[in-house]
């Protein structure tokens, strides 16, 4: 059994197995299976909570969804799971207390897959990943994330040190991530740049102004370079609305590796027999 909590959890080759899966699923050869799997996610879920409905119900399985407050009651996490686990194969958890989703994988006999919290972002930085080695060698792209800190940037991370992957981030100074390769320069960063990405901030620091990804921007990237900008992302903010019409922009159907690369993921926590796997991959 494997739990999804952190990417960097997951060895490379556990990785590079779920892209082969989600390939077999972008084709519709992916395992099924019978039961039903738990959700939680609040109402403002839209693209990680719809792929993950979607996905669960095309591999056989039944999503039965609360919000995630349902999980803030006085209620000892191992009772939580400790209940539900005859009746479910796996729990999918979007909350943003990270120490939650460890408590209930820590207590849990089924897997738990974390769909977002307030430091990591994984099931999203995996399927940009997959979206992208489908076109490119990922270790020999440059990733340069735009911004402060924030819950994507960690897993970029987790992702850059379970991949080896070239990592920098590009903001004011004073507001780096410990650990990853950092310019202060956005015109030198951009320069550099196969992947530019970018997320709402948690910090307010005025300086982030002049680090809004715009369009003229864009213009100095090297050729063949892709924007990709976390959704929700807010026009006029940490991305220009004419960033999104620049050549260089991923596009909105970018994200719909989320629910191959979902449904892939559940399928390797849940285990499928491994012959299973290089059946429906064959």
């Amino acid at each position: 059994m494997h739990s999804l909590i952190r990417i960097d959890d997951w060895s490379a080759a556990d990785i590079h197995e779920v892209f082969g899966m989600a390939d077999a699923y972008q084709s519709r050869r992916g395992p099924r299976f019978e039961g039903s799997i738990v959700t939680f996610f609040p109402s403002t879920s839209l693209r990680t909570c719809v792929a993950f409905e979607r996905g669960l119900a095309m591999m056989g399985l039944q999503p039965i969804l609360f919000p995630p407050e349902t999980l803030d009651r006085p209620e000892d996490p191992a009772d939580v799971v400790g209940f539900l686990q005859p009746w479910v194969r796996a729990l999918i958890v979007r909350h943003p207390d990270m120490k939650k989703i460890e408590q209930l994988a820590a207590s849990s006999e089924v897997p738990v897959i974390n769909a977002m919290t307030d430091i990591n972002h994984p099931c999203e930085i995996l399927s940009d990943l997959y979206s992208l080695q489908r076109d490119h060698d990922i270790e020999r792209l440059r990733f340069v994330y735009v911004g402060a800190r924030s819950n994507t940037l960690h897993s970029w991370q987790e992702a850059s040190r379970a991949l080896g992957l070239d990592l920098t981030q590009c903001c004011p100074s004073g507001l780096e991530v410990p650990g990853i390769q950092w310019k202060e320069d956005i015109h030198e960063a951009v320069r550099d740049a196969d992947v530019i990405m970018t997320d709402r901030s948690e910090s307010q620091d005025p300086r982030l102004a002049r680090y809004q990804i715009t369009e003229q921007l864009l213009d100095e990237a090297p050729a063949g370079a892709l924007f990709d900008p976390c959704p929700p992302f807010t026009r006029g903010t940490e991305i220009s609305a004419g960033s999104l019409d620049h050549p260089a922009f991923v596009g909105h159907r970018f994200k719909s590796a989320l629910l191959p690369v979902q449904q892939a993921i559940t399928a390797f926590c849940l285990g499928a027999d491994r012959q299973d796997r290089i059946e429906n991959l064959t």
